[in-house]
């Protein structure tokens, strides 16, 4: 089973990078965003093989619904919701949600981090779920960032 995943994951890594050689820098970042999301939530499901197989689904699906919410989100958004998530990730209580909103779109969102630690290094990290609705159609990511040095939050997956 361990030989299954040195092959699959990384044809489906493969897959998803060559995907976004054609795709502007918004796709991108939403494919590896969905991607990651898709993963961590297909992971949840099955066992062994199962829960192999609910990765690489998890995976392509989240990459393909996070392209479509990239191809979406314009400089400002993007601008916008990454300003909330650093604000979220240094303030906000678990479970506390932290929204944003562009007015002259009306895409808007929401970043609430899951939970809070640190890894042996002693950096501290923290879980979060990710809300964004484009035209009234909601999408979730799941991930987590970790500070750094300098007091920024940087997503590690």
């Amino acid at each position: 089973m361990n030989m299954k995943k040195f092959v699959v994951l990384p044809l489906i890594a493969a897959f998803v990078l060559a995907g976004c050689a054609t795709m502007g820098p918004k796709e991108q970042t939403g494919t590896v965003v969905g991607g990651v999301g898709g993963a961590l939530i297909g992971s949840q499901f099955g066992g062994g093989t199962g829960r192999l197989v609910g990765v690489a689904v998890g995976t392509l699906a989240g990459a393909l619904i996070g392209q479509e919410v990239g191809r979406s989100l314009d400089a400002n958004d993007q601008r916008m919701m990454q300003e909330s998530a650093q604000y979220a990730m240094e303030h906000n209580r678990t479970d506390q949600p932290s929204e944003w909103r562009n007015p002259d779109n009306g895409h808007y969102g929401t970043i609430t981090p899951k939970r809070t630690y640190r890894v042996a290094e002693g950096q501290y990290c923290r879980e979060y779920q990710q809300t964004v609705i484009i035209g009234g159609e909601e999408q979730q990511a799941y991930g987590r960032a970790c500070r750094q040095p300098d007091g920024s939050w940087k997503i590690v997956r």
